[in-house]
């Protein structure tokens, strides 16, 4: 299947397209660059270097390489962001996606893989989450993802598309090629891996959460197994939005993923506690049932230290990211 990638040279998106060209996919990326890396990118894939809101561009790209389904990763991703420029988020992953939906139908491509996330969610009533649970974002982030979906809920019966939304919980790890190095940084194994890379002290945003260590709790996913519902998501044909979340069901709190990474690394940390961010949430664990039982998904790297340590290989090979 030919599938175009939006922001496929990202750190999510290149691992995608690491897997779809191994189960013998052809990918295309669509990426702007601004937070890509194209030596993300094995040298024989091809890449347009484009806006997401550059509808024409975008049409072009997919009748260039007559593209059958696409699998829309592109959007800004930092929720304490999101929370001083709002409008830039609305603009960004909304209009963006405006744009990607228009281009799929003037273009006659019927399948849509959208990147989504837990933080549709907000602070959960009940542990693991499930797809049918209350939503109620906390931050602009997590609102501007459920507002996509939702334009997707009428849009794809209306035209006949097969969309699935993939409600992305923590990604993490690496694989031997490709791992997560964003600028700025704010998701925390990676920042850990740094801090104990350069032996600083490692920054921990509330320590007052109602959890069993008083600091917040998330389901990690290993960024393989993320790609892996991706490629399942294709082989569905029913038109229609259908939505799953893309997590183990198992939470570790920030001090956990600490302790690990100290274990991993064999290095102590010093820790440097602040207060809560807004727009975080407390917990996060899903329920990841709906997508086992229909799809056949099941993570291969359901514990947290196999997913620091793949992290951990990947920082140690690439001590200066993507430059070198």
């Amino acid at each position: 299947m030919q599938v175009l990638v939006t922001g496929g040279a990202g750190f999510i998106g290149s691992v995608i397209v690491e897997e779809l060209a191994r189960a013998g996919h052809t990918p295309v990326v669509y990426d702007s660059l601004v937070k890509g890396h194209v030596s993300a990118l094995q040298p024989d894939v091809p890449m347009v270097n484009g806006d997401m809101r550059d509808t024409d561009r975008l049409k072009a790209a997919l009748r260039s390489y007559e593209i059958e389904a696409v699998i829309h990763m592109a959007g800004l991703i930092e929720v304490g962001l999101s929370v001083t420029n709002p409008d830039r988020f609305f603009e960004n992953n909304v209009g963006g996606s405006m744009s990607v939906l228009r281009a799929i139908l003037d273009t006659g491509v019927k399948k849509l893989v959208f990147s989504s996330t837990a933080a549709v969610y907000g602070d959960p009533v009940s542990l693991p989450i499930t797809e049918d649970a209350p939503l109620q974002p906390t931050n602009p982030y997590g609102e501007s993802k459920l507002m996509v979906e939702r334009i997707l809920g009428w849009a794809a019966p209306a035209h006949g598309l097969t969309c699935t939304a993939l409600r992305y919980f923590n990604a993490a790890g690496a694989t031997s090629r490709n791992g997560e190095m964003h600028d700025p940084e704010t998701h925390l194994i990676p920042l850990v891996l740094k801090a104990a890379q350069d032996d600083q002290a490692v920054t921990i945003f509330g320590t007052d959460y109602p959890t069993n260590d008083g600091t917040a709790v998330r389901d990690y996913v290993h960024v393989m197994d993320l790609a892996s519902a991706h490629l399942l998501a294709l082989a569905r044909v029913e038109a229609g939005l259908r939505i799953y979340n893309v997590g183990t069901g198992t939470g570790y709190s920030v001090q956990q993923v600490v302790e690990t990474t100290e274990r991993v690394t064999g290095k102590p940390l010093a820790i440097d506690k602040r207060p809560r961010r807004p727009g975080d949430q407390v917990a996060t664990v899903a329920s990841s049932d709906r997508i086992r039982a229909e799809l056949g998904w099941k993570p291969r790297f359901g514990d947290l230290h196999s997913i620091i340590a793949s992290a951990w290989d990947w920082f140690r090979d690439h001590p200066h990211g993507y430059a070198g």
